[in-house]
């Protein structure tokens, strides 16, 4: 009667709910990264609790298992991070200390090697630096105390320390029931077995994505801190951290970290950046061809070009963590719509699969 057409109606009405799902979802992007932080932790610790639930008695309940090794699990960490945390920062300070001092030195380009090419063009460049350096701290202090602060209202905020291991114990204990309430809500078979080799697809990769991740960043602050140690790289210790958080940053991170390293060393007066970036390549060449592999198994399946892309636009959404997110979003997204294309095998990996973890 309006002269409009039902499908049409019907594709702008569909569109338009999906534009409100996904504003609704930039709205509340902070409470979902608590559930994705939740998520995040229970994969991780899954292994562990399905090797004690092997051995628990009987008369134990699974609930009392996952609640302690959850509650040793993040004793643990924190432990962990109170110690290392403590020499990074005093490193932090130190370097801090030392940046305002380098726009005043005036042979501070000298200390980083240059082409031959580039040799004329030093005292030019020197200058340069020095300008950034002077620009650059003034107007980083501010938003490193801004970051500070509210990193320390995050940590001293006990509601999201409790929160999180809370949400993961029932990620765990229920995540089998909701796996199968939400497919016994589905009514068509074929949806509901579509949906199935979705949710256990997606399983296995967050499962092998997560704890790889995990691995990795663990091998990398091991093995930075070890070889910057023993090579009298300064402030050592505070770059293998920033390596290991970067790396859960794929692509782009590593790269950052190198710049990061290569750059503090260069200015602090250490003269062996070439050993940094022997030992950088060697072992981005382990971690990429035997770790990474090994961990991953099939890995995310993703094109780097789409890698990039999802970072660069996950960092403009969400900051830090929509560079985190993006890849495993993508890898899903990936998921659905090769699982529910026509004609799709629906065939999930050779692997035993479990509803939570």
């Amino acid at each position: 009667m309006l002269g409009l057409n039902r499908d049409v109606a019907r594709a702008a009405w569909t569109v338009f709910c999906i534009a409100l799902l996904l504003y609704s979802v930039y709205l509340v992007r902070q409470t979902l990264f608590i559930l994705i932080l939740a998520i995040f932790l229970a994969y991780a610790v899954f292994p562990i609790i399905e090797l004690a639930e092997r051995d628990r008695p009987r008369l134990l309940p699974r609930s009392v298992v996952i609640g302690l090794v959850l509650v040793l699990i993040v004793a643990i960490v924190a432990v962990s991070l109170i110690m290392l945390g403590s020499q990074v920062g005093e490193q932090a300070a130190r370097l801090g200390e030392q940046i305002p001092q380098l726009k005043n030195n005036a042979d501070l380009l000298n200390r980083i090697p240059l082409p031959d090419s580039l040799e004329v063009y030093r005292p030019r460049l020197n200058r340069w630096l020095r300008e950034q350096i002077s620009s650059g701290a003034a107007q980083a202090f501010p938003v490193v105390r801004e970051v500070g602060t509210r990193a320390l209202r995050l940590a001293g905020n006990a509601i999201f320390i409790v929160l999180i291991p809370i949400l993961s114990f029932m990620l765990i204990k229920d995540g089998a029931a909701m796996r199968t309430a939400f497919l016994d809500w589905i009514e068509d078979h074929n949806a509901r077995e579509t949906w199935r080799t979705v949710l256990d697809r997606t399983n296995v990769l967050l499962g092998r994505y997560i704890r790889a991740l995990l691995l990795l960043s663990i091998a990398t602050l091991i093995a930075y801190s070890v070889a910057f140690g023993l090579m009298g790289v300064p402030y050592a210790l505070l770059l293998a951290a920033i390596a290991a958080v970067l790396e859960f940053v794929p692509l782009i991170g590593p790269l950052l970290a190198l710049g990061i390293a290569l750059v503090v060393s260069a200015v602090s007066g250490y003269d062996g950046l070439l050993w940094i970036l022997l030992f950088v390549a060697a072992y981005r060449v382990f971690q990429d061809y035997v770790l990474n592999p090994f961990l991953m198994s099939e890995g995310v399946d993703v094109h780097p070009l789409l890698v990039i892309v999802g970072i660069l636009g996950g960092e403009q959404v969400a900051g830090m963590p929509g560079m985190f997110l993006a890849v495993p979003v993508l890898a899903i997204a990936r998921i659905v719509l090769g699982t529910c294309r026509p004609g799709a095998s629906g065939r999930v990996p050779r692997r035993r699969v479990t509803s939570d973890g």
